[in-house]
């Protein structure tokens, strides 16, 4: 099997990433699935944003100000559906207001927009029925820990909109991921869940959530981890070891303890303009992982560019 090409943000290298002019230029590049970020909003609808905060991606301050948190931060959870549809959306930029990747489409051009998971789950369905592909979706919930505190069941919520758009179960194209191990128990265990489900796996320092990530890596980790997942998501770096002077990098062990527990590998972020340490070019990056380390599917931000190496791959087998 072929691995999956996860559009991750869309065709983000391109387009500011979530969206929908990212995602159908992702979907046109051939990629098997295109991820979702889902974060609440004050009136309880579901949108698709990377963040639970608003001001790096889009104009909210310059529309909106007085209305940041404390800690100077703007958060989707503080605006209603029909102020954050008001919002321009641009290429993601850092603290000081300069883009993280200066060389992708240019800050604060274009007409781009927030929209709902619903929204983008209609635009999958519509070109699905349209090109005659089963193009797949991989959506994640966002800090499920958080937005309950914040007054809201963001895992219920989410699990509604995909029944009411025909996801169910394990046969369909579809992957739910998070970082919230407590949270994947529960949407399986608790409420049900029987689409296949992610294990993202980050490091501890990031406080993505109260989850030991480092526990996870484990033989005993994954062995546990198999139990209500189908598939771990890790950081590319937790993989690999990159060799020194000139040598082949080298596994860390993560990779094949997973498949021993019967996971799938679906490594994230593959950027053509921002390598792992140790390649020397995108396509090299791409065949280790996919070839060497026999990964399953690899989140990109350059979808098309994946695509080409992926069936490159399959065509010299």
């Amino acid at each position: 099997l072929m691995p999956a090409v996860i559009a991750h943000r869309g065709a983000c290298g391109y387009l500011p990433e979530h969206t929908l002019p990212a995602k159908a230029m992702a979907y046109a590049m051939g990629a098997d699935f295109l991820e979702q970020d889902v974060v609440a909003t004050r009136d309880d609808e579901l949108v698709v944003l990377h963040d639970i905060h608003l001001d790096r991606v889009t104009d909210v301050a310059a529309r909106y100000p007085g209305r940041a948190r404390e800690d100077t931060r703007y958060y989707v959870r503080d605006f209603d559906l029909a102020e954050i549809r008001t919002l321009r959306v641009t290429e993601r930029l850092d603290d000081e207001g300069h883009p993280v990747y200066p060389g992708r489409f240019p800050p604060h051009t274009g007409h781009f927009a927030v929209h709902t998971l619903a929204e983008e789950l209609a635009l999958v369905a519509g070109l699905n029925r349209a090109t005659g592909c089963n193009t797949g979706v991989y959506p994640e919930i966002k800090r499920p820990a958080w937005h309950l505190a914040q007054g809201v069941d963001i895992s219920v919520a989410f699990l509604e909109v995909l029944a009411a758009h025909g996801y169910a179960g394990p046969q369909d194209a579809i992957f739910v991921q998070c970082f919230d191990a407590t949270e994947l128990v529960r949407l399986r265990h608790e409420l049900g869940c029987r689409i296949r489900l992610v294990q993202l796996i980050g490091e501890n320092s990031w406080g993505e959530a109260a989850t030991d990530y480092d526990f996870l890596r484990t033989g005993s980790g994954l062995t546990e981890l198999a139990g209500t997942v189908d598939a771990i998501g890790p950081w590319v770096s937790q993989l690999y070891a990159p060799g020194s002077d000139g040598e082949a990098p080298r596994s860390t062990g993560l990779a094949e303890r997973a498949r021993g527990a019967g996971l799938q590998i679906h490594p994230y972020t593959f950027r053509a303009d921002d390598l792992a340490p140790g390649f020397g070019s995108f396509a090299d990056m791409v065949r280790y992982f996919c070839v060497d380390l026999g990964g399953d599917g690899q989140f990109t931000d350059f979808p098309d560019q994946v695509r080409r190496r992926v069936d490159d791959d399959a065509d010299e087998r």
